[in-house]
C-alpha cells in the first residue's frame, strides 16, 4: 500500500506536468502547481525544495518516457532502416501533438540544473538511433561511419529542426507542420543510409 506521502509526491510531479504542458517552464511558478495539485505550498516545497528541483524530475520522467517509447520501436523487427524510420517520426508525431510540452523539453530558456536534464535526455535518445545505426552497420545496410556523430545529428535534426519552427508558429498549418516533420525524419535516413527512398510514413503515423 503506497504512503500518503508517496502520493503526495506522484500528485505533485503530475500536476507540474500538466502546468508546464500548457504554460512551459518558465510560467509554471509554484504556488500555480499547488494550485494544479490541490495541495498546500508549503507540502509542495517538503517534497521539492525549489522550482529547479520539481522541474529536473518533470524533465526526467517524461524524458524517460520519450526515450523507452523510441527504444521499443528500434528493438522491434524489421530492417535498420525502418525502425530507424519509426523510431524518428515516432519522437515527432509526438512532437507534433505535444508543441508545448515538446518546446519546454528541448528548447526553452531553463536554469542550468534543468539544461542539464534536458542533455541526459538528448544522450539517452541519441544512444537509442546508435543502437539502430550500429546494427544496420553490422548487417551491411548502412554504410560504415561514426555511429555517434550519426546519432547526435539526427537528435540535433528532430530538435532544432522541427521543435523550433513548432513552438514559433513559423509552421501555421497542421499539413504544414507534418511535411516539415516528414522533410526532417526522411533526411535523416538519407544521411545515415546514403541512400534516397521513399519512406512508408503512412503506415507509422498511427504510433504517434
Amino acid at each position: 500500500m503506497r504512503t500518503p506521502a508517496v502520493d503526495k509526491r506522484a500528485l505533485i510531479l503530475r500536476a507540474a506536468r500538466q502546468l508546464v504542458t500548457r504554460v512551459g517552464f518558465r510560467e509554471a511558478q509554484m504556488n500555480a502547481v499547488a494550485e494544479e495539485a490541490g495541495v498546500a505550498l508549503a507540502t509542495l516545497y517538503r517534497n521539492f525544495p525549489s522550482k529547479a528541483a520539481l522541474m529536473v524530475e518533470v524533465v526526467a520522467s517524461v524524458s524517460q518516457r520519450e526515450v523507452d517509447a523510441a527504444a521499443g520501436l528500434a528493438m522491434g523487427g524489421g530492417t535498420a532502416a525502418k525502425r530507424l524510420t519509426a523510431s524518428a517520426w515516432l519522437f515527432a508525431s509526438r512532437a507534433l501533438i505535444g508543441r508545448r510540452l515538446a518546446h519546454a523539453l528541448v528548447a526553452e530558456p531553463v536554469e542550468p540544473e534543468i539544461e542539464a536534464a534536458r542533455l541526459t535526455y538528448r544522450r539517452k535518445l541519441a544512444r537509442v538511433f546508435e543502437m539502430i545505426i550500429e546494427q544496420g552497420i553490422r548487417d551491411s545496410e548502412f554504410p560504415a561511419q561514426d555511429v555517434q556523430a550519426s546519432a547526435a545529428c539526427i537528435v540535433g535534426s528532430l530538435f532544432e529542426g522541427l521543435v523550433g519552427p513548432l513552438a514559433s508558429d513559423s509552421l501555421s498549418t497542421d499539413v504544414e507542420r507534418q511535411n516539415q516533420a516528414k522533410a526532417i525524419v526522411g533526411f535523416c535516413l538519407r544521411g545515415v543510409s546514403g541512400r534516397i527512398e521513399s519512406l512508408p510514413l503512412d503506415d507509422l503515423r498511427g504510433q504517434g
